[in-house]
């Protein structure tokens, strides 16, 4: 499914009348009954409930005046707020207000109600309808639709916003003066940038996606660079193994990883790699660390170190032949950020000649002279989160979450790297200019070692020869499956690294029987 921008949605609307000669008005019937049918599913039966519908006059109102009329033949009682005079509604909206007032709709317009009116009615209702502002909003909301947002969002009622939260940015998320905070949000035809990032993602509450009939070919032809990761795209990726394979044909991956205090972290990315299907893995880390403490199924390489206990550049050498045989190496979780590990971390990527995907102080050492990632021929996977992603451009996080779609495919551009900017619907973008957005995991895996298990699951797929970008995409999606799996019990309270860990194979069956066809069949 793709994911739009307020403008791309725009085009879409114009192409889906000009083009394929669907009338906007069936348009905005079609989004009008569709956001009912969607509250009955989420909320129940509205006969006999009480909603309060506040409309502005734009689409977006007209969407709140169509689903008005259609609740009231299922029974609701239902009251419209018009934050406007009635002869400034135009258009599609115009047409859908006069048939609500000539079918005895009840209206309220601007200058016709008093505010403590309205709040009353508000307070009293058994949800409230949110259709003041659509998703071409862009100056900071102020006046009577600001107040109007501030009586919503003090009436203590179920919120239901069409489109977006009215307030919020469709492109970035963020709150443009004051906004609606929503419990569930119903979106027409396709998600935007909005909903995934910034303010937008926490004031949408749910969120779900009404068909209004745009023709497939529409959207199959339209120019959209993000998409939302669908499970189909990996069902050449998840086929049975044939019974004669062997480990050496399931991918060598080298991990290099962990100091003094910080093997954890190169142990959860080894075992993530195995859990994820790696034939083999070995792990190069300080020869001071306990070797024997490693789990059992993993092979250790024990290499020379500082007086800190992180590697040294006494062990280039043996990492330069070590990578003879292997795969792919995944580089960077508990490395530490002493400088001479730091610099020996640059050595590595610039001259190790396999895919690599870089994490955590790997991204550290190469904040400070990222001309070496041009310096690579072999694909480079940068998994930061915000922080990482702030110190690579010389920002602070909050930076980096005002636009994090913008951010990570600039970045990726400029660089010709794949970058995998974690977070809450983590995006994965391309050299190319395309982004993904992932839509697993949970607020439970907010917690140490979690991005040390993404990245040994992503680069356990590379090592496998899965095709690069579908390896990627598959790991952030693999990972965030197995939290959700792991987070299930309790709902995500005390979930750690290693209870993640172990979902992994559980995820991958769980992913194979998403696909037509292949259920049951991993």
């Amino acid at each position: 499914m793709k994911i739009v921008t307020s403008e791309e949605m725009k085009t879409l609307d114009r192409r889906a009348t000009e083009d394929f000669g669907v009338p906007s008005l069936l348009l905005m019937e079609n989004a009008g009954r569709g956001l009912v049918d969607e509250i009955e599913a989420t909320l129940g039966p509205v006969a006999g409930k009480q909603v309060a519908i506040l409309a502005g006059r734009g689409k977006n109102g007209g969407d709140g005046l169509v689903a008005a009329r259609h609740l009231r033949m299922r029974g609701a009682e239902v009251f419209v707020y018009l934050l406007s005079p009635i002869e400034k509604v135009s258009g599609d909206a115009q047409i859908s207000l006069k048939i609500w007032i000539q079918s005895g709709g009840k209206l309220r317009a601007f200058g016709s109600f008093k505010w403590p009116q309205m709040a009353e009615s508000l307070s009293k209702s058994d949800f409230i309808i949110d259709a003041l502002l659509g998703t071409g909003l862009s100056r900071p909301v102020e006046g009577n639709y600001a107040k109007a947002i501030a009586f919503i969002n003090r009436a203590g009622r179920p919120v239901a916003a069409v489109d977006i939260p009215s307030g919020v940015s469709a492109d970035t998320g963020a709150v443009l003066g004051v906004a609606v905070k929503a419990d569930y949000t119903f979106t027409m035809a396709l998600p935007k940038r909005g909903h995934f990032q910034g303010e937008g993602l926490e004031l949408r509450g749910g969120l779900k996606v009404i068909d209004i009939g745009f023709p497939p070919a529409l959207i199959e032809r339209a120019d959209v660079s993000v998409d939302l990761i669908a499970p189909s795209i990996f069902s050449g990726l998840l086929a049975p193994r044939p019974k004669g394979i062997h480990k050496g044909r399931l991918g060598h991956l080298l991990v290099i990883a962990g100091s003094t205090g910080k093997r954890g972290a190169a142990y959860m990315t080894s075992l993530a790699a195995l859990r994820a299907g790696a034939g083999l893995v070995t792990l190069a880390l300080p020869r001071s660390l306990d070797a024997s403490a490693a789990p059992m199924e993993i092979m250790t390489l024990p290499l020379p170190e500082t007086n800190e206990g992180s590697l040294s550049l006494g062990a280039e050498k043996f990492l330069l032949q070590a990578v003879e045989g292997k795969s792919a190496v995944a580089l960077g979780p508990g490395l530490s950020q002493n400088l001479e590990t730091q610099k020996l971390i640059r050595n590595l990527v610039e001259k190790i000649p396999l895919p690599m995907v870089i994490d955590a102080d790997g991204i550290n050492a190469l904040a400070g002279d990222l001309t070496i990632l041009k310096k690579k021929k072999e694909p480079i996977i940068l998994t930061p989160h915000p922080g990482e992603m702030g110190r690579l451009l010389g920002k602070r996080a909050d930076f980096v979450q005002q636009d994090r779609f913008g951010i990570a495919v600039s970045f990726a551009q400029k660089w010709g790297v794949l970058l995998v900017l974690k977070g809450a619907y983590t995006i994965i973008a391309f050299p190319d200019g395309r982004l993904s957005v992932n839509d697993t995991g949970n607020p439970g895996m907010a917690t140490a070692g979690i991005g040390d298990a993404l990245t040994g699951a992503v680069a356990s797929l590379i090592a496998q020869g899965k095709p690069l970008k579908e390896a990627v995409l598959m790991g952030v999606h693999l990972h965030g499956l197995a939290g959700d799996l792991a987070a299930a019990p309790s709902g995500g309270a005390g979930l750690i690294t290693s209870d993640l860990i172990g979902k992994i194979p559980e995820a991958i069956r769980a992913l194979a029987n998403k696909i037509p066809g292949m259920e049951g069949t991993s």
